[in-house]
């Protein structure tokens, strides 16, 4: 379905109440975080200041939509022992925190028997579901979003999602194994 699709900060700016998001990939490749990724794999140090360059525009979208109201929460799905690349996330998931950002993790064991999207998605207001494509690699895919308005589709997604948080580990409390 071809469709001229709103920015995720446009998305995310029309939210009024509610904003989730489901990650479920072990490892991302996308181009904006490659420095980031590749400095903390040499080094071990992750940018943790809210207001560097790197995180100012997440920060500031994040900070806007909370003091507006708006709940946002993510939920991680992640197998054990995690990748490197889920050691880097956990390591700067501390400046989602401070951004307002409710964040919990799931081990993949514990999602065994739930009934999951195929693709990582957001769910703005619990009627938009804008899912996110990857490709093989972990990049963005030709067609990253594809936002879906379906009552029932969203009801599904969103039922997911919460089967999710529930099961899930706060972000304070999860430890890497």
């Amino acid at each position: 379905m071809l469709q001229n699709v709103p920015s995720f900060e446009e998305l995310m700016e029309a939210a009024q109440h509610s904003a989730v998001h489901l990650e479920m990939r072990d490892q991302y490749a996308v181009g904006d975080e490659a420095d980031d990724y590749d400095t903390w794999l040499r080094t071990g140090r992750r940018d943790v200041d809210p207001s560097s360059e790197y995180w100012t525009p997440w920060v500031d979208l994040i900070s806007r939509a909370v003091a507006g109201g708006v709940v946002v929460r993510r939920a991680r799905i992640v197998s054990e022992p995690v990748t490197d690349y889920i050691r880097y996330e956990h390591a700067g998931t501390v400046v989602n925190v401070r951004a307002g950002e409710r964040v919990r993790w799931l081990p993949r064991r514990q999602a065994a028997d739930l009934m999951l999207p195929g693709a990582d998605l957001w769910i703005f207001d619990d009627a938009q579901v804008l899912f996110n494509h990857f490709a093989g690699n972990g990049d963005w895919s030709g067609t990253p979003n594809e936002l879906r308005t379906e009552p029932n589709l969203v009801k599904q997604c969103s039922d997911a999602f919460e089967a999710v948080w529930e099961r899930a580990v706060p972000h304070d409390d999860y430890e890497i194994h």
